[in-house]
């Protein structure tokens, strides 16, 4: 009687697990088809390409920033191009990289190169935000584009987001990269950070016309220099611990001004963590800026992602087990229930998620892991909600943020 009772409950439960993933596949199926993308840009046409001034903060970025130089160098842009890197207290051969690609690479490409030195830094200000506004003090482009040293760009890349900004008549425009995957921490844990973070601002939500999400991703905004201008700059977000949806709040509902979030389309490449350790802290500082510094919506989102995530897992490998010990005990009718309830929550998972890794980048196989990573990111997620309840300090670019948690 407890195997019967076991089996239709986990059958029951398993289920109800199918069905919500085969919903979730119907919403990525859905949006999917709407999905905008950079290369959209790519068709429009423009009457004056405006000129354009790319900063990069960069920080002791001698292995990455020739990497990017040479993409800016590469771009296929018809209007005016400048590079401002500006060198946040370097201590390494950063300058000295740069130069040498400038050198060699830099005499066929309309990019201008200026390498700005800064050797201090406000003790309220975060490096990155400070280096940033030094570089948009520098800048003499019409637009400004930021954005991160370990970036890389396709060649079509600022023609496509130019045209997309122009032709929406959009103040900042977003992209979403493609991350370039080097580590397994980042094929295990980041594919489900990503969906979760996307859950939290579905790039429908953020494009929509009334009551928009605002959103951006600070390693792509692209700003006429007007809305920039008209915010403050990054004086107005100095306090602010992700400078990217901060300047995303203040420009949709403040300013009340559209902005737009595209994915890249393979136009635009990162590079984000070296570690796991950078990895956790950058996630959880996302996720409590995300979560706008709710310790209860956190903890709420830890036992979602874990009840989807392992959860489904567990009761679906637990029901075909049961029913496989009840076809063993010659009840075939409740064997074959608890089995197939079970394969069908496993499937619909596994698929819906494969289709989804494949969207954002990142081999289908590590959806085998995906379980084991919910956990982790539920970890995440609750770390950041007893931070805030207790105010433990969020350190980031040289500075500590004490934050005050936030109710619903």
């Amino acid at each position: 009687m407890t195997l019967v009772v076991s089996v239709w409950i986990l059958s029951a439960l398993s289920l109800a697990g199918a069905a919500y993933w085969l919903v979730v596949a119907w919403r990525v199926h859905r949006d999917g088809r709407n999905r905008p993308g950079l290369a959209l840009g790519l068709a429009v046409e423009v009457d004056h390409w405006p000129s354009v001034s790319i900063i990069i903060p960069a920080h002791n970025e001698e292995a990455h920033a020739p990497e990017l130089l040479r993409s800016l160098l590469a771009q296929d842009y018809a209007g005016s191009l400048e590079a401002v890197f500006v060198l946040d207290r370097c201590t390494d051969g950063t300058r000295q990289a740069l130069e040498t690609v400038h050198l060699r690479h830099g005499s066929h490409s309309r990019l201008a190169l200026r390498i700005v030195e800064n050797h201090s830094c406000p003790s309220d200000w975060a490096g990155k935000c400070n280096a940033a506004r030094i570089g948009a003090e520098a800048a003499r482009g019409e637009l400004l584009l930021f954005t991160d040293a370990d970036t890389t760009f396709e060649s079509r890349l600022t023609r496509a987001a130019v045209a997309l900004l122009l032709d929406r008549s959009l103040a900042l425009l977003s992209a979403l990269p493609e991350v370039s995957v080097r580590h397994s921490f980042e094929s295990v844990v980041q594919p489900v950070a990503a969906i979760q973070l996307m859950k939290l601002y579905p790039i429908a939500r953020v494009n929509a016309a009334e009551r928009p999400r605002a959103f951006a991703n600070g390693q792509f905004m692209l700003f006429t220099r007007e809305s920039y201008n008209a915010l403050g700059g990054h004086e107005a977000v100095k306090d602010d611990l992700l400078e990217d949806l901060a300047f995303a709040r203040r420009m949709v509902h403040g300013l009340k001004r559209r902005a737009g979030l595209f994915v890249a389309d393979g136009l635009l490449h990162v590079r984000m963590y070296e570690s796991y350790p950078q990895f956790r802290e950058g996630w959880r500082r996302i996720l409590i800026e995300a979560c706008h510094r709710n310790p209860s919506r956190m903890r709420r989102y830890a036992v979602e992602c874990t009840v989807i995530g392992a959860g489904v897992e567990l009761v679906a490998l637990t029901s075909i087990g049961t029913g496989m010990a009840g076809l063993l005990w010659g009840d075939p009718p409740l064997g074959i229930a608890g089995v197939t309830a079970g394969v069908l929550a496993l499937v619909a998972q596994k698929v819906t998620l494969m289709h989804i890794y494949s969207l954002i980048g990142v081999g289908r196989g590590w959806v085998w892991s995906y379980g084991a990573a919910t956990l982790v990111l539920a970890r995440i997620l609750w770390k950041g909600a007893d931070d805030l309840r207790h105010r433990r300090p969020v350190r980031w670019g040289g500075r500590q943020y004490v934050l005050a948690p936030q109710t619903d």
